[in-house]
């Protein structure tokens, strides 16, 4: 029997390079979410939104823009994930930011020995603030999971430890290896990260999925999704537009999701990095986003 799925927003854009993705919880919900997942078959609770917070210029901290409400996104996202697994739930939490894995790994940390992390991401956040000028905490999360040097002490506090998982308990799909910062590239190969593209994830989602699952088994497993790593041309979705005509459509990315969501480790879906604004010109794509996720935790 499925277990009860527990759904959380994460109205921040604090972390990002600007404001928009603070609005993609109540989008969603807007375009029909919850009723979707309640017509897939599972008993599904609304449990409402975290702390808002929208993106500013920090000129106090122009490398760690906005760390503070960072830390509280973070923080809010651990206890209500943690209050759904401690209920015997799933959780689905619909971002905001990537910084939200942390929150959701942290929750995992506090009460099961190894958990892993899946992470569906065009890039792989790797960053601290000594690596990259540009202040965006967005693209700095697994660096800070790992506890590699240069994070910042605030916002590691905020997970259950440090580091808050190994390299052996994480496994990318979909990066672009090319959109990466010279630190970025240092970090992958001496923490010997085992990662696929975005083309291998297009050509093959099941498979790269399945694969991952099993090097990360037995769990318990976050699986994240930042919207950026789909082809935005197929699906204008994400903050981040770089990735145009190029990684897995949304179909792909939907095949690797429901590989994922109906595995039993499987017990938090993060989303984060998704944008309402892109998809102005084509708001059916919403829609199709949502029937993704519905189709993801459906009940066989």
């Amino acid at each position: 029997m499925a277990r009860r799925l527990v759904v959380i927003g994460a109205p921040s854009s604090a972390g990002s390079y600007a404001a928009g993705q603070e609005s993609a919880p109540r989008v969603l919900r807007e375009r029909g979410l919850i009723e979707a997942l309640r017509a897939s078959g599972r008993d599904v609770t609304d449990d409402g939104d975290g702390p808002l917070h929208v993106w500013r210029p920090d000129r106090d901290r122009p490398r760690a823009q906005n760390l503070g409400e960072v830390i509280a996104s973070v923080d809010a996202v651990a206890r209500q994930v943690g209050a759904a697994l401690d209920a015997g739930s799933d959780a689905l939490v619909i971002g905001g930011n990537c910084t939200i894995a942390l929150g959701a790994v942290s929750a995992l940390a506090e009460r099961f020995a190894e958990p892993g992390l899946l992470y569906l991401d065009r890039h792989f956040d790797l960053n601290t603030p000594s690596t990259t000028s540009d202040g965006a905490l967005d693209w700095m999360g697994l660096a800070h999971a790992l506890g590699l040097p240069g994070s910042l002490p605030g916002l590691q506090s905020a997970l259950a430890h440090i580091p808050l998982l190994t390299p052996e308990r994480v496994h990318l799909l979909g990066v672009d290896p090319d959109a990466t910062t010279e630190g970025e590239q240092r970090a992958r190969a001496e923490l010997r990260l085992v990662w696929r593209t975005g083309d291998e994830l297009a050509l093959h989602p099941v498979s790269e999925t399945q694969r991952a699952l099993a090097r990360l088994a037995p769990g318990p497993l976050v699986v994240h999704l930042d919207v950026d790593v789909l082809d935005f041309t197929d699906a204008p979705l994400a903050e981040d537009t770089g990735g145009r005509n190029t990684g897995p459509s949304l179909d792909a990315v939907a095949e690797s999701l429901e590989t994922a969501c109906h595995d039993e480790s499987v017990r938090v879906l993060t989303v984060a990095e998704l944008n309402p604004t892109r998809s102005a010109g084509d708001p059916s794509v919403l829609d199709r986003f949502v029937a993704v996720l519905a189709r993801a935790f459906a009940v066989d």
